[in-house]
């Protein structure tokens, strides 16, 4: 378990260290995060491994979700203030999340009707 924990934390902080020497505007947890999936990519049997601590860190998450409650109630007052770009943010952002998804399902289910196709295609052809 501490092991695990530790391979998680190793991976948050490479994150973190690779976004502030680089520079890029990406937070270090997500960097870390796409690096450790790239490792359970490589290296499948490592799931197994931190599936126990991971599982019980997805069952609290809501609590990581508190400290930055609180930070949005004590700062209330200057949020007032940007309310307006705060909102259109939000609405842009989810309207291009939903238009991406969107269009990736789409080339995603066009790219298996044409491995249907192929595969039916192979059929006849053999038969």
């Amino acid at each position: 378990m501490t092991l695990s924990l530790g391979i998680l934390l190793a991976f948050q902080c490479l994150g973190e260290a690779i976004s502030r020497v680089a520079r890029v505007p990406i937070p270090g947890p997500v960097i870390g995060m796409v690096l450790f999936l790239l490792l359970l990519s490589a290296a499948p049997s490592l799931t197994e491994q931190v599936e126990y601590v991971s599982r019980g860190l997805l069952n609290h998450l809501s609590l990581l979700f508190v400290p930055a409650g609180v930070g949005v109630m004590v700062l209330a007052n200057v949020m007032k203030a940007q309310l307006l770009a705060i909102a259109i943010a939000l609405v842009v952002s989810t309207i291009l999340s939903m238009a991406v998804a969107a269009l990736v399902s789409a080339a995603l289910m066009a790219r298996l009707e044409q491995k249907k196709a192929r595969a039916e295609a192979a059929k006849i052809h053999t038969a």
